[in-house]
């Protein structure tokens, strides 16, 4: 399915000033609501048009979207081995370097796992072709364009979903799905449409408020006069007005004449509240995309105290999510079924972590004192080099050497 844009290009039409279907015509200043649906917008109650697009302008949107794909693309994608007993990363693999090097030639795995994410979070689905070699070996990860792909649900239930890229129908297996949350599990529903009244609401406030001080931030007052003013008069005073004291000059000192009056306007208690309003629309963004309201810079209810536990909970309950949905696209289509046994994918969370170091020396001095990690592995996570007698698993708070046997005195009888 190829996105609106592409398909009027393919067409053939290079200057679209207005569309009609069934007796309804719409143009790109007064669109109706199909065509704000075929763009994967729509008109809500505030009376703006909502899309991942332009919702994306909104910077509480923006530092929501952003927080969660950049933390994504932020932690290290690591293939791990099962070995008996024993899991390690391994570094010898070629996965390694296309999840943690380079998705493709020309982007970074990084960028890669953002921009995917990205497109998850805005517009419900985000889609990578995995370019394999002759036997089937995963060599590079591309992202494909929302719109370029469509997924549609079998009519027999048991099979799994088809894939179309530019109306073709392609093997599932060559591609990567990262899906925001939905009601079927097939196709992925976009926050920004599932939610758009409240993200139509934050963007009215910020329209109000952008027009309030265009104007100079709001009609400071009325002039009134005793004598009746022609039209020609009263436009002719309100010019004046304006010109002496509206936009950057207002706050001077007014000079009336025809026995005017000036009655200043007071904020209204819907006025007072505007701040209110915008707050509450800031925190139900943060619940729309899942991340506390201190990623969002609302620090209003942050301390010292808690702002690592907000961190945590963001891992948790927001993060926590996307990093499971990518791990198990990754697992089912990069490795092999014949390796699944043996080989497995997952992000390091605690790569979060790395910048408390009280909080990490304090981990590692419990995981060492109780024999769950050895010193040198501690050192390694750290990029420290080994050093001698550190792969013993022992608590250094307990462990000693034996004492030496006492040595009794001899006597000799005299």
């Amino acid at each position: 399915m190829l996105s609106p844009f592409k398909w009027f290009k393919g067409s053939g039409v290079t200057d679209v000033k207005s569309i009609e279907v069934k007796g309804e015509t719409s143009t790109l200043s007064q669109p109706t609501d199909w065509f704000l649906q075929l763009l994967d917008a729509a008109t809500v109650s505030s009376g703006v048009d909502v899309s991942p697009m332009n919702a994306m302008r909104v910077p509480a949107v923006r530092r929501a979207v952003e927080s969660i794909a950049e933390g994504v693309s932020g932690l290290p994608c690591v293939v791990y081995e099962t070995a008996g007993a024993a899991t390690k990363p391994i570094a010898d693999h070629p996965l390694v370097d296309l999840l943690g090097g380079n998705a493709n030639d020309w982007t970074p795995a990084a960028s890669f796992f953002e921009q995917v994410t990205r497109d998850a979070l805005l517009h419900g689905n985000g889609f990578a072709w995995i370019g394999r070699t002759g036997d089937g070996s995963p060599v590079e990860l591309i992202r494909l364009a929302p719109g370029d792909v469509s997924v549609q649900a079998d009519t027999d239930a048991l099979n799994p979903p088809i894939y179309r890229l530019a109306g073709h129908v392609v093997d599932r297996n060559n591609l990567l799905h990262l899906r925001a949350p939905s009601l079927d599990c097939v196709v992925g529903q976009s926050p920004v449409t599932a939610c758009r009244e409240a993200i139509g609401i934050l963007m009215a406030i910020e329209a109000h408020v952008a027009r309030l001080f265009g104007n100079g931030a709001r009609p400071s007052g009325v002039l009134a006069f005793a004598d009746t003013l022609t039209a020609e008069a009263a436009v002719k005073a309100k010019a004046t007005w304006q010109a002496a004291h509206g936009g950057g000059r207002s706050g001077g000192t007014a000079v009336l004449d025809r026995a005017a009056t000036y009655s200043p306007i007071s904020l209204s208690s819907v006025d007072a509240q505007l701040l209110e309003v915008w707050q509450h629309a800031v925190d139900e963004i943060a619940r729309v995309f899942g991340v506390p309201p201190h990623l969002l810079f609302d620090l209003g209810r942050a301390t010292w105290g808690n702002a690592g536990e907000m961190g945590a909970s963001f891992l948790r309950f927001g993060l926590n999510r996307w990093l499971r949905a990518w791990e198990g696209e990754l697992n089912l289509k990069l490795v092999a079924p014949e390796d699944r046994r043996r080989l497995s994918i997952e992000f390091d969370p605690d790569a979060l972590t790395r910048t408390d170091l009280a909080a990490r020396a304090d981990a590692y001095q419990k995981l060492v004192a109780a024999r769950v990690m050895t010193p040198n592995e501690a050192r390694a996570r750290e990029g420290l080099p080994p050093k001698d007698g550190g792969d013993e698993l022992m608590n250094p708070f307990t462990t000693s050497a034996a004492p030496a046997p006492i040595q009794k005195a001899s006597t000799n009888a005299s």
